[in-house]
């Protein structure tokens, strides 16, 4: 279930944001304060209310998937091919992910309220969360498949 609330919550968000050009990847990506504003000001400001309200939304998608991860590790079989190790990296996967994309969501919140181009760590640690939310994303995708192809021999 958690799974299935995972893909339609990611689907809705994907549509409702769709509209923002640049898009949110842009922003996720902006590592610097100028960057940052660059990408905020091309947006009306419909537009960054829409980016704003998303936010809440996107809490209930990173708990889903952090779920998702977590009972797919503990609950099947799945990740049975590839040891302990890597059935114990698969299960803090996704987990870690929505932990980062928490933190992402909470300095986005915060950054785009006001201009706040003074604080460019803030910038740093916000794309460094990102960046570490996908990457997790990716290595679960990729333990998922490799598990999948091992499980078959």
């Amino acid at each position: 279930m958690s799974g299935l609330l995972a893909l339609v919550l990611s689907a809705a968000i994907t549509v409702y944001l769709w509209p923002l050009s640049p898009g949110v990847l842009a922003l996720q990506f902006a590592w610097s304060p100028r960057t940052f504003g660059e990408i905020v000001h091309l947006w009306p400001p419909e537009d960054l209310e829409r980016y704003r309200r998303h936010l809440v939304v996107d809490h209930v998608l990173l708990l889903s998937y952090a779920a998702f991860g977590w009972l797919l590790a503990t609950r099947t079989h799945v990740f049975e091919p590839l040891g302990r190790a890597g059935r114990a990296f698969a299960r803090m996967c996704l987990p870690l992910a929505a932990a980062f994309d928490a933190a992402e969501n909470a300095f986005h919140a915060w950054l785009t309220e006001v201009p706040r181009f003074d604080t460019p760590l803030t910038y740093l640690l916000s794309t460094a969360c990102s960046s570490l939310k996908w990457a997790l994303l990716f290595v679960f995708a990729a333990l998922l498949l490799w598990a999948c192809a091992r499980g078959e021999d």
